[in-house]
């Protein structure tokens, strides 16, 4: 969790409350009474200090060990549990959108935080791939709520589609992150395209709406492309008239 919003957050979970920790064992929010992830309690707290409080207020007893995306509804009733946190995890699993639909039915409130599109769809944070290696969703969280992109695999194939690494260097932390607080219910979509062509324009136009390189320099790949496909047309032609 984004460290500025984790005093925000415990403000918002009153003393009897209970609180429910999705996806939480690479860091346990401990003020949760509950955490439900597929990995053991034994093994928690792989990445970090744990937050939310010094003391752990759940336990081996209360750790709800299954996959988060499996469509059977999770063991509460609706809106059995008055908080629910969901820190880094919505871009790791396949079925974001069971997790969203489970979290609203189960939650009274919330708070969801994913990484921003700009770290996602950045160069530099692990050698050779544009983002996180294990994350399957580009995500844009805005007013009209959550929004799931596939992480398609042609974004690391070409320095169009992705932002330099020099840009995420250049990023505060705070846009490292996006985050969500919702109350009663949110809403949540998969956005989906079809065909390279428009796979590459999707991407390559986020790109060039955060606008990390110089004009004049993609106006010489334009015209190095153009080159380009002019000369396999011209061989084209000669192989079929050859």
């Amino acid at each position: 969790m984004y460290q500025p919003n984790e005093p925000l957050v415990l403000a918002s979970i009153a003393p009897s409350d209970t609180v429910l920790d999705i996806g939480g064992w690479a860091r346990p929010f401990n003020r949760a009474n509950w955490v439900m992830d597929a990995e053991p309690y034994e093994t928690r707290g792989r990445y970090g200090t744990p937050q939310g409080g010094e003391r752990e207020l759940f336990g081996p007893d209360r750790w709800i060990r299954r996959d988060i995306c499996e469509h059977t509804p999770y063991p509460f009733g609706d809106k059995e549990i008055d908080f629910v946190v969901c820190s880094h995890t919505l871009e790791d699993v396949r079925d974001p959108l069971w997790v969203c639909a489970e979290m609203i039915r189960v939650g009274k409130r919330g708070y969801i935080e994913v990484p921003s599109r700009e770290a996602e769809s950045s160069r530099g944070v692990e050698p050779g791939q544009v983002g996180w290696s294990h994350h399957r969703w580009l995500i844009d969280i805005g007013e009209g709520g959550i929004t799931f992109l596939m992480k398609y695999h042609t974004i690391h194939s070409d320095w169009r589609l992705s932002l330099p690494a020099r840009h995420l260097r250049s990023l505060p932390e705070a846009r490292h992150v996006q985050w969500l607080f919702w109350e009663g219910s949110f809403a949540f979509a998969e956005r989906t395209i079809h065909g390279p062509e428009t796979i590459a324009a999707e991407l390559e136009g986020y790109v060039r709406r955060v606008r990390p390189y110089p004009g004049w320099l993609l106006t010489l790949d334009a015209g190095a492309r153009a080159t380009r496909t002019l000369g396999r047309r011209a061989l084209g032609w000669i192989r079929r008239h050859a």
